[in-house]
């Protein structure tokens, strides 16, 4: 009893936002206003200067989603990040909500998951503003800083060359490179003397 209050415990504190991190409800500062009618969304995001669409398929009750909306969504850089660059809207995998579809097809956001080969949630589908799928992640992302390299993949246009898993481990190699000073031949450490080679 004691070790699983414990855990209990820690999982709570994993569960809280990172300290100091502002934070918003993602419903009112993440999410667009959806007015059901994707290819419209489309272009108005062109004439917005966005880069894409970003869909973030749910359901209610799923623990991944909750995760996301508690520590990843609600961040205000990440809210800012996204708002800047995308549109971005939620669908019940579930819901009986009517959506136009991209090619201009009638049907409810259940209809519309299934049609897009939404298999589980959190899903998050980017849309190029043509309509064409650029980049699917299937399940909850670890981290708002990881969440941001996503939608910089997506914006950057990285998304026609590689994987987003090849992208995140280049970009957290750079960061670690960033964070340690590079050798610049001159010094020392514990006292030996380091020299130009």
């Amino acid at each position: 009893m004691k070790y699983a209050k414990l855990l209990l415990l820690i999982f709570a504190l994993a569960a809280l936002p990172a300290a100091g991190a502002e934070t918003r409800d993602p419903e009112d500062y993440f999410f667009n206003l959806n007015s059901g009618d994707f290819k419209a969304e489309a272009a108005d995001a062109k004439s917005a200067g966005k880069k894409a669409l970003l869909v973030m398929f749910e359901q209610d009750g799923c623990p991944g989603c909750l995760y996301m909306k508690q520590n990843v969504l609600n961040r205000v850089e990440v809210q800012n990040f996204y708002r800047q660059r995308f549109l971005n809207f939620s669908v019940n995998t579930f819901g009986s909500v009517p959506i136009r579809d991209f090619s201009g097809r009638d049907l409810t956001e259940k209809s519309y998951a299934q049609s897009a080969g939404i298999r589980g949630t959190p899903t998050f589908l980017f849309y190029d503003l043509s309509g064409a799928e650029v980049a699917r992640i299937v399940g909850p992302v670890k981290s708002a800083e990881d969440f941001m390299l996503l939608g910089e993949f997506v914006a950057s246009g990285a998304y026609k060359t590689r994987k987003f898993a090849e992208y995140l481990q280049s970009q957290r190699k750079k960061a670690a490179c960033r964070t340690w000073p590079p050798f610049t031949g001159t010094g020392s450490i514990n006292g030996s003397l380091l020299i130009d080679a």
